[in-house]
């Protein structure tokens, strides 16, 4: 071992480690940073390299949010007087990220800015000038309205782009100045430039001003409709954008003009990008609803085709907007893509919501004609890995079932191969949508039940629960075990959720009311239990609901709990007629990808209304029909006359409710408790001991249990307690 001598060690002083901490310290950056950028270069360093090098860090630190940079502001002010478009272009960049944190400093920018509004360079001019729409600060704004009314001419295109840009960002800042000066009308004269992209910027500019402002208002006639789209080809993709949305301002007089516009611009569909495409479909839809040939109409569909299968070949984002605008064009016009469900059969490398969305399509292309070719593939998706994918797909095949009626065996035996894998998830989804069809079809496919009973022990999901226990209890005099089955579920009562309680609930009062001897210990146990044993409010109303109509008046509960169900159609997730016009209007927006109107997407926006016209097709509007529709079903409802039954039926039910109130104002705060005899009609404080035994309706219904089912007729044994 070598020992070295002591002279050997450096120990470095206490001011070296002071200097390297300084260094690493945000400050030291900051200061290390604002000597490269004021260092002199020389006369080697003629394009200002090292100040380049510089300010690209600062930009980067100011990138990730480095708020330590803006000590620096004073430095680059004085950096941007240098004569380079590129190191202006970063010191512009630091001044719009921290003009409203230093607002004092900016100002010192702001007479470099103005003077580069004179530059000899349109780049610079135009750089400078989309600087300050930029800055919210008022010194800014107000400095910006006089110059930019002389760049609104400019003999530069790009300039005068940028300038028409810049009104609508000064309107967005400082509305009353704008309005105040001529700015609008100076942007309104540049829709008359020689440059087709000038004027699609000076329309995207008043469009974003209209949908700001209350009280401007933006119209088009026909002649400038037809001459903007008559530069449609000469624009870029954006511009084209633009000009599209912009005619969605233009209302039809006439329907041939508007039949001749939506033919004008039908070459934009074929366009390569997706947002022009979508754009035009929207002008499309819009100018259908002023057009009177249903001939005319229906070639304009057969022409939307196409576009949106196209678009199935782009990436999955760009498929999935199309495929939810799909969505909503096929709710409005049907004609569009009928012939083309195989199109949107999914493939194995689909994300899961672009499988699901063309899982929808699927269901809404499905007919009489394609339905075994559709139940083929979605007996193939039902099974897939994805779950969720599997039991969407399952509950396509039930809904499928209720939409087309000479399909449902079809469908039922596609759901009975399912339940036969015993796979836990696609048997509760199954025995979800099997009560649909049972809701749907009663007496019909009720020989299926057996199937469903004999696997009880695959449900664990609270809807799956549910829907069985429903089916149990629907049928329960067809059903030999019912009570059984109902105990097996009654056993865990405590633990199952609110949902499954309550179809318990209401199966034991219809097994009650079907076979009375096989439900009058079940009956009476269950509606303790919902109305003292819980907390949930909807329970327990309903429990003490049963308990009401079973003591006061058993034929009136089963005509309530027996009675007709509401109907059951597979068209509830259809958006509702007004929502699904104001949809149409905004097709290819984020508003479409939720299916929600555009003003609860965008607070700011304006909702979208077709604009009345002497060519608007008012008759044809789904909104219009659905409100002659109701006006019909009013007018019939009136038109029927009330019967004597109908009012004898009230005044029972009065009696019924009066009797229960003063019931339920005789108990108190006590408790219900139901007497050994199976009585549960009586009052919840049935007597113990020598307490006072309160009773409704004493003597009748359920309150005389034993003597009432001997004087019915029980030809097998079940006969039922409520005969009618």
């Amino acid at each position: 071992m070598m020992f070295l001598p002591v002279a050997a060690y450096h120990y470095p002083s206490p001011f070296a480690y002071k200097s390297l901490l300084y260094a690493r310290s945000p400050q030291g950056k900051v200061a290390e940073l604002r000597a490269e950028l004021t260092a002199q270069g020389g006369k080697k360093d003629k394009n200002y390299l090292n100040k380049k090098i510089a300010l690209k860090k600062i930009v980067a630190n100011m990138t990730m949010s480095n708020n330590d940079m803006v000590a620096l502001f004073p430095d680059i002010v004085d950096a941007m007087g240098l004569p380079s478009l590129e190191i202006k272009k970063m010191c512009f960049l630091f001044l719009v990220n921290y003009a409203r944190a230093k607002p004092e400093v900016a100002l010192r920018a702001l007479p470099i800015l103005l003077k580069d509004l004179e530059d000899t360079n349109p780049l610079m001019r135009a750089l400078a000038l989309r600087t300050l729409s930029y800055i919210h600060v008022r010194n800014f704004v107000e400095s910006t309205v006089v110059p930019l009314k002389a760049l609104l001419k400019d003999n530069d295109p790009y300039v005068r782009k940028t300038a028409a840009f810049t009104v609508a960002k000064l309107y967005d800042h400082d509305r009353v100045l704008v309005e105040g000066s001529d700015l609008i009308d100076r942007l309104n004269l540049m829709l008359r430039d020689e440059n087709p992209t000038v004027v699609s910027s000076a329309l995207a500019a008043l469009m974003d001003i209209w949908e700001r402002s209350e009280s401007i208002k933006l119209t088009i006639d026909y002649t400038n409709a037809s001459k903007i789209v008559q530069i449609l080809p000469d624009c870029s993709e954006w511009g084209q954008t633009y000009i599209l949305e912009a005619l969605t301002s233009y209302v039809p007089q006439d329907t041939q003009e508007a039949a001749l516009l939506a033919e004008r611009i039908t070459q934009r569909l074929s366009h390569t990008n997706s947002a022009v495409v979508l754009t035009c479909i929207r002008v499309m839809l819009y100018l259908m609803n002023y057009i009177e040939s249903d001939k005319v109409v229906s070639n304009l569909c057969t022409k939307l085709s196409p576009p949106l299968v196209t678009l199935l070949s782009k990436g999955p984002e760009i498929q999935y907007l199309a495929l939810r605008n799909a969505l909503l064009i096929l709710q409005r016009r049907p004609e569009v893509l009928r012939n083309d469900v195989r199109l949107f059969f999914c493939k194995y490398n689909d994300p899961i919501y672009v499988k699901v969305t063309k899982l929808e399509l699927i269901f809404m292309l499905a007919t009489e004609k394609n339905i075994k070719e559709v139940l083929t593939e979605l007996r193939e998706y039902a099974t897939e890995i994805d779950l969720h994918f599997v039991r969407k797909s399952v509950r396509a095949i039930g809904k499928l079932a209720i939409k087309i009626e000479p399909a449902a065996k079809l469908c039922i035996s596609t759901l009975l191969e399912l339940v036969a894998t015993k796979v836990s998830y696609v048997v509760q989804e199954a025995t979800v949508v099997i009560k649909n069809i049972f809701r749907k079809y009663p007496n019909q496919y009720e020989s299926i039940i057996k199937t469903l009973c004999e696997n009880l022990d695959s449900l664990d999901e609270p809807e799956a629960k549910a829907a069985m226990i429903w089916v149990i209890g629907q049928y329960a005099d067809r059903i030999d075990n019912s009570e059984v089955l109902l105990e097996d579920f009654l056993d865990s009562w405590q633990d199952e959720t609110h949902e499954v309680q309550l179809a318990l609930l209401t199966a034991s009062v219809k097994l009650f009311i079907q076979r009375p001897t096989k439900g009058q210990e079940i009956v009476p146990k269950v509606l303790k239990w919902a109305t003292e044993e819980t907390d949930n409010p909807d329970l327990r109303d309903r429990g003490y609901m049963y308990w009401r109509l079973l003591s006061s008046n058993p034929g009136q509960a089963k005509s309530i709990v027996m009675g007709e169900k509401p109907p059951i159609t597979a068209e509830s997730e259809k958006l509702d007629p007004v929502t699904l016009e104001e949809m149409c209007l905004v097709v290819g927006t984020l508003a479409t990808v939720y299916l929600k109107p555009v003003h609860t997407v965008f607070r700011s926006t304006r909702p979208r209304r077709l604009q009345d016209s002497p060519a608007l097709q008012r008759s044809k509007l789904p909104s219009y029909q659905a409100a002659q529709q109701a006006k019909l079903l009013s007018s019939s409802s009136l038109s029927l006359p009330q019967s004597n039954g109908g009012a004898n039926g009230q005044a029972q039910n009065g009696d019924v409710l009066d009797e229960a109130d003063a019931y339920f104002a005789s108990i108190g705060n006590s408790s219900m408790a139901v007497s050994a005899a199976g009585d549960f009609a009586g009052s919840p404080t049935a007597g113990r001991g020598g307490e006072q035994v309160y009773r409704v309706n004493q003597g009748q219904g359920l309150g005389q249990m034993g003597t009432t089912q001997n004087a019915m007729n029980r030809d097998d044994g079940e006969g039922d307690l409520l005969s009618f």
